[in-house]
């Protein structure tokens, strides 16, 4: 049986383990949260490393994009220094291509026509696959990582713009401590609406669900969630605030979408190849094979 664990700086309440069959092998899926603990975070990669298939990095990015260009988080890139033996990943190739491919399929397949759609993504630097094809065929978005990331009160109104922004200000906010940035530990679990009335114009909230459920308003009528990392309890609490439908790029087991780390860790192990030799071709041609499509759950 193969073995995949994800490690997350978020909240242990998400923990979740599953068995699935890839290809008639069996797949162990884990996910372990630390609560935001960066030294219990390195205890759990020692005490794995060497022992599992693959890791996935949960709760963060190491890598952030800017159009073509990537950045490396220093700080989460120190975090991984344990591990010396079992490849690790953070997700960043399946949202290069999964997401993509995602959008596409439900713009195409007429599941979602996007044309008539304003979109909201809360944050375009980790959700780049995903934030550039929605831009392609949305009637409007706005990018919200200076307000969701940073707290700065500027809506984006263009992918253009964003890039042109990411390319100025990346360098600079991937210095900054990680817990600024990105809510970690139990801050996943608090909801604190802010900046309302971009949720209530738009018609598709998407991106980084931690995100969207901690800024989130009370009231989500009619709204299309796209995102991932979703539990039973949070797709129960989207349709008590009135959301019409949660659509996760990843697949859903028992009632759980994982994160695209363990998903691009089990695609890591199935390919057998170390992560830095896999080409986008790789993956799409993997989950392609698995035929992963995007779940789409009608809430209201």
């Amino acid at each position: 049986m193969k073995r995949i664990v994800s490690i997350s700086l978020g909240s242990s309440k998400r923990d979740k383990q599953v068995k699935v069959n890839f290809f008639g092998e069996e797949f162990d899926i884990s996910r372990i949260g630390v609560d935001g603990d960066m030294k219990l975070f390195q205890d759990r990669l020692r005490e794995l490393d060497g022992k599992i298939d693959a890791f996935g990095v949960g709760g963060a990015d190491i890598y952030v994009y800017s159009g073509e260009k990537k950045y490396a988080m220093p700080e989460i890139l120190r975090l991984m220094s344990p591990v010396k033996i079992t490849p690790y990943v953070d997700g960043s190739g399946l949202k290069n291509t999964l997401e993509r491919e995602a959008v596409k399929w439900l713009q195409e397949s007429g599941k979602i026509d996007f044309r008539s759609k304003r979109v909201l993504m809360v944050c375009s630097v980790d959700r780049f696959g995903m934030s550039e094809t929605l831009a392609k065929y949305a009637k409007s978005i706005v990018v919200g990582d200076l307000m969701f990331n940073l707290g700065l009160p500027f809506p984006i109104h263009s992918w253009e713009t964003a890039q042109k922004l990411g390319r100025i200000l990346l360098p600079i906010v991937i210095r900054l401590p990680y817990k600024w940035l990105y809510p970690t530990g139990e801050k996943q679990n608090v909801n604190t609406p802010k900046f309302q009335s971009h949720f209530e114009n738009a018609d598709v909230i998407a991106g980084d669900f931690h995100l969207i459920r901690r800024y989130m308003p009370e009231r989500l009528d009619s709204k299309i969630i796209l995102t991932n990392t979703t539990t039973a309890e949070d797709e129960t609490e989207l349709r008590r605030r009135g959301a019409s439908q949660l659509i996760t790029t990843t697949p859903v087991f028992e009632g759980r979408s994982f994160g695209t780390n363990v998903m691009e860790a089990a695609l890591v192990t199935l390919l057998g190849k170390p992560p830095e030799q896999l080409t986008p071709q790789d993956y799409f041609e993997k989950f392609q094979e698995l035929n992963w499509k995007p779940e789409i759950r009608i809430l209201n």
